[in-house]
């Protein structure tokens, strides 16, 4: 009678451990787990056949992981994980991990130390396949390149320009759109920079331009925010995975910098220094969505800021 119990007992245990199971096998990310005392494999889901062609049999200990690593990656992740690990620190790394065919495969390894008794135990994470966001990576890069050997600047400013700007925007869109991603744009104005040009002439007009350029270019700091000239007095701001309330600030502080220039405009009805309005905004691109109605809906925010007096910022709601 007691055995009959203690297996009533276990069966949902051992019944909740095979779903548990097959949730983590189902997915695209790679779960595993390492024995610290003994850095072996205790655990390594069958989607790493999948992945890299290799069985989960063959992932015997942390031996195995170092050689199918790229060469040129392998000494600086192991030295990194083995330092973060010994630490404590969950951590994150990307490497290129070598297939059963030869090739690589750019992975991001998620990782999670489990401690007892204040000693690291074991290692448990996900192994995730990044090579698309990679591929965009590089894409962006290249668009990065041609940006200096094709001439894709302004030539006034020296920023990019319109035609950079239509390349960068279509990258980033397919990639939000594919990741599920939010993507934010920025459009901004010079205010009555008509004025300025007659008041001040056409020279000071490009010098103003110019400033103002230098100023909005420091604001987006991560390597996959573009500022471009857009045409005229308009500059854009395109920000990927970013959300509204990231971007508002960052607007904001578009606007802070041209204020701290201290640009002086007497013909202004707005302020006795230049100023810019601005339009944002967020979305995460449908697969019916089209880049020229999101820059045509930011636009009107531009506009609807001018009407608003100027020297302020409105976003989509």
């Amino acid at each position: 009678m007691i055995n009959s119990d203690e297996n009533l007992m276990e069966s949902p245990i051992e019944h909740d451990h095979e779903v548990y199971k097959t949730l983590l096998e189902s997915t695209k990310a790679i779960p595993w787990r390492i024995d610290w005392a003994t850095k072996r494999f205790t655990y390594i889901g069958p989607q790493i056949e999948k992945l890299l062609g290799w069985s989960p049999s063959s992932w015997v200990g942390v031996e195995d992981w170092v050689a199918r690593m790229h060469p040129d990656d392998r000494e600086k992740v192991f030295n990194f994980c083995v330092s973060q690990s010994l630490a404590g620190i969950d951590h994150e790394a990307d490497y290129r991990a070598m297939t059963n065919g030869g090739d690589y495969i750019w992975i991001r390894d998620v990782v999670h130390v489990m401690r007892k008794d204040g000693e690291v135990e074991a290692l448990v994470g996900f192994m995730f396949d990044i090579s698309e966001r990679k591929k965009n990576e590089e894409q962006i890069l290249r668009l990065q390149k041609e940006l200096e050997e094709l001439s894709f600047k302004d030539g006034l400013t020296g920023v990019a320009n319109r035609r950079m700007f239509d390349s960068i925007m279509e990258v980033e869109w397919a990639s939000a759109r594919r990741n599920h991603q939010p993507l934010s744009l920025i459009i901004l104005d010079i205010d009555h920079f008509k004025q300025y040009n007659d008041g001040y002439g056409h020279i000071q007009g490009d010098e103003c331009l110019r400033h103002v350029a230098q100023a909005l270019s420091a604001v987006g700091t991560r390597a996959r925010d573009f500022f471009a000239r857009f045409g005229g007095e308009e500059f854009v701001l395109v920000l990927p995975e970013t959300d509204m309330e990231a971007a508002r600030k960052i607007a904001e502080r578009c606007r802070s910098a041209i204020f701290k220039l201290q640009i002086p405009h007497e013909k202004s009805t707005t302020s006795q220094i230049v100023t810019v309005s601005l339009g944002v905004g967020t979305l995460v691109p449908s697969h019916d969505a089209e880049p020229i109605t999101f820059i045509e809906s930011v636009d009107r925010l531009l506009y609807k800021a001018k009407q608003n007096g100027r020297n302020c910022v409105v976003y989509s709601q």
